[in-house]
């Protein structure tokens, strides 16, 4: 006897349960039944599971009847002419979805060739456990699983044409490749997801070698000849916006150049690119703190007397500015009105962005890596027939990263750009490695990819010979011209005293617990005492009760609130963070008692 379970809950008993699962099989099969249902028999406690609810991960297998596919070259061609689609077989009991439980129940074999009688059903292509990105990774059964995904993580970052239309678009921090190209090794996906029209990358020449250790630790060396020839090439859009906000009591903003009288007014230099409506024009080259687009605001508290009195009251500036460490020229300013009908201004700015050290490139491998160096062409390593590398790759991020598909794709790609074809490179379905190595030889070429180099600053011959290629690299939108920042002084939070966070907000940089212990194991602890003094403040302290005393300017005197005048009141210096968290313990009526002791 078997327990059957439906959705979890107990509907009943069976006697033959490997007969009543294959019946209800077959009913499913045959369309008597939804496709959606799955049957799961627990061999062990002899349990049958039949799950209809929804929110089930399930996936389509072809059917397998005695070793064969139900699934003919029939099927297939009449698929090729239209004749029939994907619903039609899984109606004709060809295709059926399994879920996670069904599944156990299976055995599935990846390919044509490995059916035997005991197999149950068949994969479409093992392609299919790869997501979209994934499936883009050229030879992607030849890598670790873990690099498989940092690969696919890593496309999604890449820079290239998101969008054809890109030049009307108002997008929010956008950046756009200038000379994108489709890669030579690709795979089936690449044509399925029509890659050619939005591609994220560039096909180059890549060297495995070190260069003087700059490209240690992940690093990449770039050939400046290949920058000059537009290489990594990109722009970054970022829009600005302002708008005239209505008020209670009719009052407005209003797009203008700010008059003298403003409050807040800036300087004449600030406002020097407005034209006489108080927006920028196009093409102009801005950076921090220059006005894009000038405003004025009603003054924010309005008294009930000044109400009737409006023209005595100043407005305020209210400027759209550019920010800290932000420079560009204005690519185009878009003058509409938002849904109340209030004037609207959208102004958006563009900034090139040429590779530089720090920038962040990758292969399709998980292989990323940020520039270490720029090298004059005349300095870079040239092989024998005259190639210099556009870029040189550390042969230390191969052995434990287990990246072959890395290395295959180098012979690949050298092969696709020699012989002027494409490479098919789809994981489970590629064209195999000796192939490729065969034809490189035929080209004229060493088959393991290895070519004699040459010291390009002193023209001798190395000893090793140098792995060469053709490989795909992105460029990441990880780019050192959004992230690079310093702060000297600048603004504080209001409440703790301390400085803003952030870069947007030209912020500090924190200085944590365990930068504190490095300075301290380096023999340094001193400096301590100037690190953390952001917030440093001096406090009259009272000697007699330990709480915090007052000191009133205006009549140039200090008391304490418990013991008066008459008492001593000391100057301490302390942090502004710790008399706040002296204030907290008051309020929930503790008693913070300072005991003070003379230096001396």
């Amino acid at each position: 006897m078997a327990e059957v379970y439906l959705n979890g809950k107990f509907v009943g008993e069976v006697d033959d349960s490997a007969g009543y699962i294959g019946k209800l099989r077959d009913e499913r099969r045959k369309g008597i039944m939804p496709s959606s249902i799955n049957f799961y028999l627990d061999k062990k406690s002899g349990r049958i599971e039949v799950e209809s609810s929804r929110g089930r991960a399930r996936r389509p297998l072809i059917i397998v009847r005695e070793g064969k596919p139900l699934l003919t070259d029939r099927h297939i061609k009449q698929l090729e002419k239209n004749e029939i689609s994907w619903s039609d077989l899984v109606k004709e009991g060809i295709i059926e979805y399994l879920d996670a439980s069904e599944e156990e129940n299976a055995l599935v074999a990846f390919f044509e060739q490995d059916l035997t009688h005991e197999h149950s059903h068949l994969e479409i292509t093992p392609l299919n456990m790869l997501g979209y990105c994934t499936a883009l990774v050229p030879y992607g059964n030849f890598n670790q699983s873990t690099r498989l995904n940092a690969g696919s993580k890593n496309q999604k970052q890449a820079l290239g044409i998101y969008a054809s239309n890109y030049a009307v678009r108002m997008d929010m921090d956008v950046n756009l490749l200038h000379y994108a190209q489709v890669p030579i090794v690709e795979t089936i996906m690449h044509e399925i997801t029509e890659y050619g029209k939005h591609p994220a990358g560039q096909n180059i020449v890549v060297a495995v070698m070190s260069y003087k250790g700059y490209n240690m630790e992940d690093a990449i060396i770039i050939n400046k000849g290949s920058i000059d020839r537009g290489f990594g090439r990109s722009t970054y859009y970022r829009p600005s916006v302002a708008e005239e906000l209505r008020y209670s009591g009719g009052l407005m903003d209003e797009v203008s150049i700010p008059d003298k009288d403003v409050k807040g007014y800036r300087s004449e230099k600030d406002y020097r690119y407005l034209e006489d409506d108080g927006i920028i024009y196009p093409e102009s080259k801005v950076a921090e703190g220059d006005v894009i687009i000038g405003k004025t605001s009603p003054p924010r508290f309005l008294s009930s007397m000044e109400e009737y009195n409006l023209a005595s009251s100043t407005r305020r500036e209210s400027s759209v500015t550019m920010k800290h460490g932000e420079k560009g020229v204005v690519d185009f300013v878009m003058l509409t009105e938002n849904e109340e009908g209030n004037k609207l201004i959208q102004v958006r700015l563009r900034d090139q962005r040429i590779p530089e050290v720090g920038d962040k490139f990758t292969s399709r491998h998980g292989q990323k890596g940020v520039v270490g160096l720029i090298v004059p062409e005349a300095d870079m390593p040239f092989s024998a027939s005259g190639i210099k590398p556009d870029l040189i790759f550390s042969p230390h991020g191969i052995p434990s990263r287990m990246t072959m598909a890395h290395l295959i794709e180098l012979v690949g790609g050298k092969v696709g750009a020699l012989s002027g074809r494409l490479i098919n490179g789809t994981t489970f379905d590629a064209e195999p490695e000796d192939k490729l190595r065969q034809e490189l030889k035929e080209l004229g070429f060493r088959e393991n990819g290895v070519e004699t180099f040459y010291n390009g600053e002193t023209g001798e011959q190395f000893d090793s010979q140098i792995f060469v290629g053709n490989m795909y690299y992105l460029k990441l939108k990880h780019l050192v011209a959004n992230k690079l920042h310093s702060r000297a002084r600048g603004p504080i939070q209001l409440l703790t005293r301390q400085p803003t966070e952030g870069r947007a907000k030209e912020g500090g940089l924190r200085l944590g617990e365990m930068e504190k212990d490095t300075f301290v194991a380096h023999g340094a602890s001193l400096l301590l005492k100037e690190r953390f003094d952001s917030d440093r403040t001096i406090v009259p302290v009272c000697e007699g009760c330990g709480t915090i005393a007052i000191r009133d300017e205006y009549k140039e005197k200090t008391y304490c609130p418990i013991c008066g005048e008459n008492t001593e009141v000391s100057n301490v210096e302390i942090s502004y963070a710790f008399k706040l968290i002296l204030d907290e313990f008051k309020s929930l009526g503790l008693y913070p008692q300072m005991k003070l002791k003379s230096k001396y």
